[in-house]
């Protein structure tokens, strides 16, 4: 298509998730509410292991980062749809349209990145679990996560590089909820033949390297598994690695469906199905799977929670001691013995 038909734009119209107005207050709702859950489930599991001690061990660190990464991907993608349903504006700038697509692409790199640093930890502490400490050492869990997040973003900047230097678009208005690449680069009107080779690379790169770095540890740890005679201790330790291995078969297998679709099953509206499911339900349940899998994480919220009530009680002893004085002053048999 020759790009002189068609003019620079300064900004985008958001399309959003349905076009059907009778559907935009559910919507709202919906969104709202799995926005709160991600938010306060992510908060929960990042408040407990910074109070309780126990959690201070490098799954729960790499856990955190995770729990990082899960709210800032849903503030970045879900913000506009509550916003545009309150305002009712939809428009975005270019600038924000590019950053929010960095941004949102840098975090899923970085989530994928830091659950291949969990497969590992997962590894060290089935295996190997009499040096456990001594390898995943504080020093080695922090450069870990500095090269994931490092990683994440490095990745992301060819395609907003290539994407930044597009002259002219279709329409001004993004058949999506938010601004991602798919969307964007079919709606250019220039040669995006680099750009969809990119996205090709990238995807099938990140459905590869970090997944094979992710379940190659797990060979060894089932391979582990299958060589402990008793059936407690085999339970045991496939249970320490069963939260991590569902996030992360819940993760690939969305990114797959969104990103690596045959030509034919590749249109925007299920690319806005996977998109909304990667964004707003697996951030969502990440923080339910950990909680209600991990013996640890609920033990934790059952120490935090008596500890609050005997708190609790404790502060109120010392006025309900001096009130039951007063009364005992007062009562006739105190007067009797005066």
């Amino acid at each position: 298509m020759n790009s002189a038909n068609h003019t620079a734009l300064t900004f985008f119209i958001i399309k959003g998730i349905s076009d059907v107005p009778s559907l935009h207050i559910t919507i709202f709702f919906v969104v709202l509410l799995i926005y709160l859950l991600t938010i306060g489930g992510n908060m929960t599991i990042l408040l407990l292991v910074c109070v309780d001690t126990q959690l201070h061990t490098p799954m729960y660190f790499f856990l955190c980062n995770l729990s990082i990464l899960d709210m800032s991907s849903s503030t970045v993608t879900l913000h506009k749809i509550l916003i545009s349903f309150l305002s009712g504006d939809k428009m975005v700038s270019y600038q924000s349209c590019l950053a929010q697509m960095f941004m949102f692409t840098s975090l899923v790199c970085n989530e994928l990145l830091i659950l291949t640093a969990m497969s590992y930890d997962r590894y060290v502490a089935i295996c190997n679990p009499l040096r456990y400490s001594a390898i995943m050492s504080r020093g080695l869990c922090s450069a870990l996560a500095v090269v994931c997040w490092a990683l994440g973003f490095v990745e992301s900047l060819p395609h907003l590089i290539l994407i930044s230097r597009f002259t002219c678009y279709k329409s001004k208005e993004i058949n999506h909820f938010f601004c991602d690449i798919v969307p964007l680069v079919k709606l250019s009107c220039n040669n995006t033949s680099l750009s969809e080779f990119l996205i090709f690379i990238c995807g099938l790169f990140l459905s590869t390297f970090p997944f094979l770095l992710t379940f190659i540890p797990y060979i060894f740890i089932i391979l582990n598994i299958v060589s402990i005679s008793s059936t407690i201790g085999k339970h045991k330790a496939f249970y320490t690695c069963s939260s991590h291995l569902t996030v992360v078969i819940l993760l690939y297998v969305t990114l797959v469906c969104q990103y690596l679709r045959p030509a034919s099953m590749d249109t925007l509206e299920s690319n806005k199905l996977f998109s909304l499911f990667n964004t707003a339900a697996v951030p969502m349940l990440n923080p339910l799977i950990y909680s209600l899998k991990n013996k640890d994480v609920k033990a934790a919220l059952r120490r935090r929670v008596k500890l609050a009530e005997f708190s609790a009680v404790e502060s109120c002893q010392p006025p309900c001691h001096i009130g039951r004085l007063r009364e005992a002053r007062a009562s006739p048999l105190s007067t009797r013995k005066n």
